[in-house]
């Protein structure tokens, strides 16, 4: 695996893999990674392409609230997974490169950024568009990979590609879970040990709700007694809401193809989740 931390060193590693694998595809990361991420490389492997995988901790895409210098970080680490799953290039930017100092551009995006994540957390989806659309342009891809546990964010970009008319596909895949059921992600290591035992309920209600909502009945009983349960067992929720899925627009019933989003913040660490409806 090469690993690039230049632009010239971007293009010259990634013109050799077109040439020798004909399609490049892109796994943008954070890094801090798990089976979840590794599971966007094994799938962009399998698809015969060559694979660039990024790592970028995006300041752009953190609140003023948000603790930028505590998201995990381990290099290390992230090369020796990114190796053992096939990945051909690892780009490695740095803030400089990503953002040069004269940089006058981002992008804006309404539609399927403006509830949810979106009011929780303002301008994070800029970020997101940002810096996902100048990875895209950095390395040329054919297709991106991303996880469906962050189902707004995947919907927003997929947005962003389709109204700027962007050359590549973009590629959903499933929500890694742990055995318990918690869908896997970076934030999950903040968890204490009696937080960890507790976070798989999340899930849980998520199935719950969407069992009795599958039928079509009225959502706004069922998504009431979902936060009333998550509340009473130590949950702080954020939203927990039907909505469609492609745009993110709150639904009175399910109908295809639905969706039910999920926040919700326990001890010091806020949880996403989502499931498919019928």
């Amino acid at each position: 695996m090469q690993i690039a931390r230049t632009l010239p060193d971007l293009r010259a590693a990634c013109a050799a893999l077109r040439a020798a694998r004909g399609h490049i595809a892109l796994v943008p990361t954070m890094g801090a990674l798990h089976a979840g991420h590794r599971a966007l490389v094994t799938q962009a492997v399998a698809t015969g392409a060559g694979v660039v995988t990024s790592i970028f901790v995006n300041p752009m895409q953190f609140g003023p609230n948000e603790d930028l210098s505590r998201y995990p970080r381990d290099e290390a680490g992230d090369l020796a997974q990114l190796t053992e799953c096939g990945c051909h290039i690892a780009w490695l930017p740095d803030v400089a490169t990503m953002y040069p100092p004269d940089d006058a551009t981002s992008i804006e995006v309404a539609g399927p950024a403006e509830r949810w994540e979106g009011a929780a957390r303002p301008g994070h989806f800029r970020g997101v568009a940002t810096v996902c659309t100048r990875l895209f342009g950095q390395v040329r891809a054919d297709a991106a990979f991303f996880g469906e546990k962050d189902w707004q964010q995947l919907q927003v970009i997929r947005r962003v590609v389709a109204d700027l008319l962007l050359p590549l596909g973009i590629v959903g895949v499933e929500t890694v879970r742990e055995p318990d059921g918690l869908a896997l992600s970076s934030r999950n290591r903040f968890l204490t040990p009696a937080e960890r035992a507790l976070a798989p309920r999340l899930y849980t209600v998520l199935r719950e709700t969407a069992a009795e909502l599958a039928h079509g009945s009225p959502a706004a009983g069922p998504l009431a007694r979902a936060r009333a349960a998550l509340e009473r067992e130590g949950f702080q929720p954020d939203y927990f809401e039907l909505v469609d899925g492609p745009s993110l627009t709150p639904l009175p019933a399910a109908r295809p193809p639905a969706r039910l989003i999920a926040a919700a913040k326990l001890g010091a660490v806020r949880l996403l989740d989502n499931i498919a409806v019928g």
